[in-house]
């Protein structure tokens, strides 16, 4: 099991724009076989306690509140990125995150319709990454599988939640990942500092 205490290394190179050093570029295969470059980059560890969630369907966090103007941003970020429209979720009355019908989708990977994520009222939030990218994801305590990746089922790799942010340095990292998360499913190469 995976630490994500106090005691751990604490994160380091906590803000986006000073981990330039950090960048990979990575070469993705589109529908069209044309290798396209998509910047990524490398997460610090996530130096507070993960927080527990359910098991099961819902699959939600337990016990945690958002930072009222940290979850303010996240929902400003989030929908100011073109290409990215807010609905309502097919699982509920979350905000669904939906890709635009007039963005080209190279790796559909979706809940249902266009919807990609979705943000729930906690801050939380459930995303498709790129299936490494989410093994990182939930090495470095940003992220927890859903139970449908746990359990193996077909087209749901790389579906994970992400924690609630609780500070601006925490929403700039999982900003980082839902562009991460738009870009996979796109073939885009957003940069995410560019919406902050």
């Amino acid at each position: 099991m995976i630490s994500c205490n106090n005691d751990d290394s604490e994160m380091e190179n906590s803000n986006v724009d000073n981990d330039i050093a950090d960048i990979n570029i990575i070469n993705m295969a589109t529908n069209d076989m044309t290798p396209k470059e998509i910047t990524v980059v490398n997460l610090p560890k996530r130096s507070v306690t993960r927080p527990e969630t359910t098991t099961e369907i819902p699959h939600v966090q337990i016990g945690v509140e958002p930072v009222s103007e940290v979850n303010e941003e996240l929902i400003r970020r989030v929908f100011s990125v073109p290409g990215i429209e807010k609905q309502v979720s097919v699982v509920g009355y979350t905000r669904g995150l939906w890709i635009a019908e007039e963005v080209i989708v190279f790796k559909p990977q979706f809940i249902g319709g266009r919807e990609f994520g979705h943000i729930h009222e906690d801050g939380s939030l459930h995303i498709f990454l790129e299936p490494s990218r989410s093994i990182e994801a939930v090495e470095t305590c940003w992220a927890i599988f859903h139970p449908f990746v746990i359990e193996g089922r077909s087209g749901w790799d790389g579906f994970v939640m992400l924690y609630t942010p609780q500070s601006i340095d925490e929403l700039d990292w999982t900003f980082q990942l839902i562009i991460d998360a738009f870009n996979y499913v796109t073939g885009q190469n957003l940069i995410a500092t560019d919406y902050y």
